[in-house]
């Protein structure tokens, strides 16, 4: 319970500082976010709503169409994460911290990177193309790379389009720092290989094939300088799992070694959602 708490704490605080982020440096200086939330910005510029709640209404259907095809979980935590960003966007004023375009893009991509790093660290996600992505990998073996480069530069097109090409320019420095914030702070790759060793391997291996049925390899290992036997076990994972499994393990044993690595792909079974 503690833990779960923990975690719908940080997705608060997190949600909240990503209000801050789009109200005080994205849109003020018409520099967008990418994917959903990008679009979301360009429709509320020309419609009296909003951005937050342009967010959230965007999202509806897609949440929708994530509950019946990814966990109810990662789903509710989500849909809580944008409903604290909308509410905290209608508080947080439209207050311009700096009218330097590039500070704005690279500190407000810095913070928006700090905070969707923690809600994925927590479960969670910012909704948008974090799900459509999960739901078209699901069905096909689809290259999530070439999705992200092509669903944000339909954005970058139309911030130029809309806001002129120097906006657009410094909107692909937005999204470039938030992304690289989210890779320091969670991890960017969509599958992480984990390796544990532990004394209570078997009794790991029992709880994440209960919680998560994943396929894992195990074999034995021995210590060179204390020569005891353990047990390494390995699995393939995506970065939405990684939270709850490094919880997992760390509550059955606090002294497991976990070592966490970006897995570029995946050829063979693996499961893709």
């Amino acid at each position: 319970m503690f833990r779960i708490m923990t975690q719908i704490f940080t997705i608060f605080l997190a949600s909240v500082l990503l209000g801050v982020a789009y109200n005080m440096f994205f849109i003020p200086n018409k520099i967008l976010s990418g994917g959903v939330t990008g679009l979301a910005m360009i429709i509320a510029n020309f419609f009296p709503v909003n951005t937050g709640v342009m967010i959230f209404l965007l999202n509806i259907p897609i949440f929708l169409l994530g509950y019946f095809k990814l966990g109810r979980k990662f789903i509710l935590y989500s849909a809580f994460s944008v409903a604290v960003t909308t509410i905290a966007m209608q508080y947080i004023p439209n207050y311009n911290v700096t009218s330097d375009q590039l500070l704005a893009s690279v500190f407000g991509g810095v913070l928006g990177g700090i905070a969707i790093g923690l809600i994925f660290r927590s479960s969670g996600s910012t909704g948008g193309f974090d799900i459509i992505s999960l739901i078209i990998r699901k069905k096909w073996d689809f290259p999530i790379g070439t999705l992200s480069f092509t669903f944000n530069l339909v954005v970058i097109v139309l911030s130029g389009f809309f806001y002129g090409w120097e906006n657009a320019l410094y909107t692909i420095i937005g999204i470039y720092a938030l992304g690289r914030l989210i890779d320091v702070v969670h991890t960017g790759q969509l599958k992480v290989t984990i390796t544990i060793i532990s004394a209570k391997a078997d009794l790991i291996k029992q709880q994440l094939l209960s919680t998560l049925h994943r396929g894992m390899t195990i074999w034995e290992a021995e210590g060179a300088y204390t020569e005891e036997k353990r047990e390494v076990i390995m699995m393939v994972v995506t970065r939405y799992e990684l939270s709850d499994i490094k919880n997992l393990v760390r509550k059955t044993d606090s002294h497991a070694f976990m070592n966490i690595t970006e897995t570029i792909d995946v050829v063979g079974s693996f499961r893709r959602d």
